[in-house]
This record gives C-alpha cells, structure tokens and sequence, in this order.
C-alpha cells in the first residue's frame, strides 16, 4: 500500500485460498489486459472468461499468454463447458484445455438439464486434468432451487473434486442467488453458510450493493466473483473499509 493506516483489515498475499476476486474478461483487448494487470493485477486473483467468448476472441492465445505472465490463471466458463457437453464433444474440450495449457475449467449446468451424478463425474475426471470450479445453481430465472439442494450439490460436488464451487447469479447479478432486482436472497446464502465453509465458496456478485452486502456478512476475505475489470480497486476499497459503503464496519 501507499501509506499506513490503522485498523485496515488484512488481506492475505498472493495466491489466495480465501478473498479471492474473480474476474469476468467479456472480451477485453490485449491493451486494455495489460492496462488492468498494470494498475490491478495485485488484486485479481483468477480471470473468467465469460460464457463462449473465448471461442470467437481472436487473440486468444496471446491473452492466455499475458494472463499468465501476470501470475493471474484464467479459465473458460462454464457456459463453454455446457456447449461441448450437449454436443457430446467432452473428450474435444478436454484437448481445448491443454491446447492453451489451462490450470483451471468450470463445471456447471445452468443452461442445460444434466444429471447431478453425471455432473459429479464430469467434475471427477477433469480434476485429474486441472483444478475445478464447479458452478450451483440455474441461469433461468424461473427456476427456484431451495436452499438444501444448493447444499446438497455444494457437498457433492467438493467431494466430486471441485476446489470450490460458485453460486450463480449471471453477469448481471439477477438470478440463482439473487432476486431479479438484484436483492440477495439472504435467507439462502445464511443457509448455504451453516453446512459449507466460506473459504470453498465463491459468490457471484457483480453489483456494488451485492458485494457490500457479503463483505458484511462474511468479512474482508470472502470470495466475490464476477467482477468487472474496472471494479476490481472499487471492490478492494470495500472490502478494507475505505469506501462509505463499509467506512464503519471495520473500525
């Protein structure tokens, strides 16, 4: 940091098992990647690429490349994921992920119908690849899963192999853990939070207010995902007290 001030909660150094940040790349530029390593990569800790933009990105490859020059591990997102599944075209994505030599890839089924166990098992072979992130909870915002299903598949799939597994709210923060006005559905994530430790549990949260909210309630070092490139100081700032949201909270 800059200078010293008292009663900063402390954040752990790089790599992090807990406060992590994961960001969304939506299809960000060569120059705009090194741009946001330069002024915030000490606080990224892992970079989605969001959905299948990975599969018309043209630089593909040199973005990997300076991700990884960056100490900052990328991934596909689990949207890819699904793509290759439905189209029985698992074995061609696990040769995708050592094509471009990735450490990490993302299990979910939030677009399509998939067995839990047939999930498990997905989860089960590619952590023998790469370390796995495994996403709980549906893109459809019409689909209510109760809270001991999200527990459920949470448990399953950490046992399946999964290094954590993210509960799903979209890019936009509207679905799965969220109410389509962006409120949390609080009573859900306390659930979640008595069966399953905090530290394996990333929580989408694109919003300000979202974020706010699980600061609060889990502190400091709790794992936020979804992130836009240009809130990753902003969601730092919040999470060390200095911002009015949590100016309070730590002092």
């Amino acid at each position: 940091m800059n200078y010293s001030l008292k009663n900063i909660p402390d954040r752990s150094p790089k790599p992090r098992t807990s406060g992590c940040t994961m960001v969304m790349d939506k299809g960000l530029s060569l120059r705009e990647v090194e741009d946001l390593i330069q002024t915030a990569g000490d606080f990224i800790d892992i970079v989605k690429f969001g959905w299948g933009t990975s599969f018309v990105t043209p630089v593909l490859k040199e973005k990997i490349e300076l991700y990884r020059e960056g100490n900052i591990p990328c991934y596909f997102g689990g949207t890819l994921f699904e793509a290759f599944v439905v189209r029985d075209q698992f074995d061609d994505y696990q040769r995708v992920l050592d094509k471009y030599k990735l450490k990490y890839a993302e299990v979910s089924d939030g677009s399509i119908e998939m067995n839990h166990d047939d999930k498990c098992s997905y989860i089960s072979k590619l952590a023998k690849q790469v370390t796995v992130l495994s996403e709980v909870g549906s893109k459809d915002a019409e689909k209510i899963i109760p809270p001991y299903k999200w527990i459920e598949q949470m448990q399953t799939e950490l046992e399946a192999g999964a290094w954590k597994v993210i509960g799903e709210s979209r890019e936009a923060g509207n679905v799965g853990l969220f109410r389509d006005s962006g409120e949390v559905r609080q009573g859900l994530v306390e659930e979640i939070l008595t069966k399953i430790p905090s530290e394996k549990i990333i929580w989408e949260a694109p919003q300000k207010s979202q974020q706010v909210w699980f600061i609060k309630l889990v502190g400091a070092n709790v794992n936020l995902g979804n992130i836009a490139p240009a809130e990753v100081i902003p969601l730092e700032t919040i999470r060390l007290g200095l911002r009015g949201d949590t100016f309070n909270h730590f002092l």
